[in-house]
């Protein structure tokens, strides 16, 4: 029973590696082994599965859709395993494995980029893969372990966290504000410039000091289908924006961007991560979790 199990790992282990080099050539090379060797391997486990895991042309290699199933788990499976048997060696659990991350470009850039930095810079076994999109991430289509995201998703199968309070504000740069003046309620938005993008379109949403909402139909020459691009506009006194604090914090902090209807913003937007449902979060993941939380607990992201 015990050779069995261990052939079984050892299957699960060569069939990741193969997907992840690309080739069963390549996997054979990165493991040390002989190419019948690591097709043996494969074999043996799509026999013992009764399923093709690999459809394999003289070109190239892609998974079916009941291998990217079992990619995505064994990658999982594999890493739990490898955290127990470090604690069993050593007596404490060592996090190691890939860390699968994805974030919105803006927010990647400035925070979590520098998590998963300082994540690989005191773990020596953990290594990082960091996509910055702005498109919504299918997390367990594209393999990925954790996404951070402003605004929790009204449904979804994942577990969501919230790593620290969030609203979208209205900003402008002094130059902008000097020519065209500060607008005193959200109906004066309706005369000014203002920057869209997918975060932010035609239509803002506006809660007031007493809990009152508004939503204001904005007009803007420019629009953008990527939130930096806008936050540059702004910056160079094209227009307002309407964009998350953890966003526009910094450069209102600098006096580069000027809040507008300071007494307004959105309806609560707190980043969030989501992550699988997984009865053991693996330690690499958690501990990202919590540096995350932390660094944003540092920066005191609800505006005043």
């Amino acid at each position: 029973m015990r050779a069995a199990m261990l052939d079984d790992i050892t299957e699960l282990r060569t069939f990741v590696r193969i997907v992840a080099a690309g080739s069963l050539s390549a996997a054979g090379r990165e493991m040390n082994l002989t190419l019948s060797v690591v097709s043996k391997r494969l074999a043996s486990l799509e026999r013992r599965t009764d399923t093709r895991l690999i459809a394999r042309s003289t070109r190239h290699l892609a998974l079916t859709e009941e291998g990217q199933r079992l990619y995505e788990r064994a990658q999982r499976i594999l890493a739990e395993i490898d955290e127990a048997e470090e604690a069993l060696a050593h007596g404490r659990a060592e996090p190691q494995g890939v860390l699968r991350v994805g974030a919105p470009v803006a927010l990647g850039r400035m925070l979590v980029a520098p998590v998963c930095r300082d994540l690989v810079g005191t773990y020596p076994k953990i290594s990082v893969d960091l996509s910055l999109t702005d498109r919504v991430v299918d997390l367990i289509d594209e393999g990925v372990d954790v996404v951070v995201r402003i605004g929790a998703p009204k449904d979804s199968g994942l577990i969501v966290r919230k790593l620290a309070d969030n609203h979208r504000v209205v900003v402008g740069a002094p130059d902008y504000l000097a020519l065209w003046g500060q607008p005193a309620t959200p109906a004066d938005l309706e005369r000014h410039e203002c920057l869209q993008y997918p975060g932010a379109g035609a239509f803002w949403r506006l809660i007031g000091p007493d809990g009152e909402a508004v939503e204001v139909r904005t007009a803007s020459r420019l629009r953008s289908d990527n939130g930096d691009v806008a936050q540059d506009w702004a910056l160079a006194g094209c227009g307002l924006i309407m964009k998350s604090w953890v966003d526009v914090q910094a450069d209102v902090l600098a006096g580069r961007l000027l809040r507008v209807l300071p007494d307004w913003r959105s309806d609560a937007a707190p980043v969030c991560a989501l992550f699988p449902s997984h009865r053991q979060l693996p330690t690499r993941v958690r501990l990202f979790l919590d540096a995350m939380a932390n660094r944003l607990a540092r920066m005191a992201v609800t505006p005043s």
